[in-house]
């Protein structure tokens, strides 16, 4: 602790050293989003965790010349979990299945909510001050599993809980660059509600094309960033979805938390949080942007003035966003 001290207060420029854990590392998002942390100059010691792999993953990227080290750990490892999360700075969850043909929704968040209620609670035991970013499926809900767990372990903090939506973030800026003939890295579009489907709310009028797009190009442009990750399955012949470019979004995001516990200023982005936005109708959790700081969220921000397609979509999303929320919240209460 007194080495990430000293070197803040040393050198206003160089980064401090942070710990960062990664559950689930050896699947299909956990593998190139650990390549991706790796290559992040803050990134100076990486833990890997898996039920398998993880410390193939570990041996595979420690020999890029980055200065970080690079440890795997698995179940077989004495205290394996533990030593993967002690001490560390950001937890990131990919851990969890894909689904496969002939699984239901139902089965899918049973078998996701419960690696996701495990792992809440060995970071509620030994990383309980981490900031921790949610990627497992569905991430409406798996959220607010993190919550309660952490409520009931009584080290539940709002401000260092984060469900990353960045992919939809991605998706937005390169699907309007497509229908704009724009530069995708000049793209900037908020979205906001949900992770899943009709939840995602692409927040177009904010954008320098709000004048030039037609309806029907809004319209369709909304639908694809909603459904995005059909086109990854479809393309993929059902047997998979959405990795790369969903471990782009989470190193992205995670790199964002960093800078904001390293003190850079102006740190903005989406993300799916405790949210007072819609509180008082019962959604306790919804994606905005927020200020992420030393202390994690900063500042949530509100929506800006919407249009009126934009406020029918928030509308809708809200509904299949209440619903969600409470099936996390009632995985745990109801066990």
């Amino acid at each position: 602790m007194f080495s990430r001290i000293a070197k803040r207060s040393f050198s206003s420029t160089a980064a401090a050293n942070y710990k960062v854990t990664v559950l689930g590392a050896a699947g299909g998002i956990g593998q190139p989003l650990s390549l991706l942390l790796k290559l992040n100059h803050r990134v100076t010691d990486l833990s890997l965790y898996d039920i398998r792999g993880a410390p193939g993953v570990a041996a595979d990227i420690s020999h890029i010349p980055t200065n970080s080290t690079v440890n795997g750990y698995t179940p077989e490892d004495a205290e394996g979990l533990k030593k993967a999360l002690t001490g560390t700075d950001v937890v990131l969850i990919p851990a969890g299945v894909p689904r496969k043909p002939g699984m239901t929704r139902d089965d899918l968040f049973n078998i996701n909510a419960g690696i996701v209620r495990d792992l809440a609670t060995a970071v509620a035991d030994h990383a309980p001050n981490a900031a921790v970013c949610v990627i497992s499926n569905p991430v409406n809900s798996t959220v607010p599993i993190v919550k309660e767990v952490f409520k009931q372990k009584g080290v539940y903090n709002k401000n260092k809980l984060f469900g990353v939506t960045t992919l939809d973030v991605l998706r937005a800026s390169r699907f309007l660059s497509q229908v704009a003939g724009t530069d995708p890295t000049t793209e900037k579009v908020n979205v906001v509600g949900g992770h899943s489907g009709y939840t995602i709310v692409p927040l177009l009028s904010g954008t320098k094309h709000k004048s030039t797009l037609t309806n029907e190009q809004r319209d369709a442009l909304t639908h694809r960033i909603q459904f995005g990750g059909d086109e990854v399955v479809q393309a993929k012949n059902g047997a998979g979805s959405a990795t790369l470019s969903m471990a782009q979004a989470g190193a992205r995001f995670a790199g964002s938390v960093l800078k904001g516990l390293d003190g850079e200023k102006d740190v903005i982005e989406p993300s799916f949080v405790d949210s007072p936005l819609f509180a008082e109708e019962g959604i306790e959790f919804f994606a905005s942007e927020v200020t992420l700081g030393p202390n994690g969220i900063e500042k949530i921000h509100g929506l800006g003035e919407l249009s009126n397609f934009e406020e029918e979509l928030i509308k809708t999303a809200k509904v299949d966003l209440k619903k969600s929320i409470v099936k996390g919240q009632a995985f745990i209460t109801k066990a």
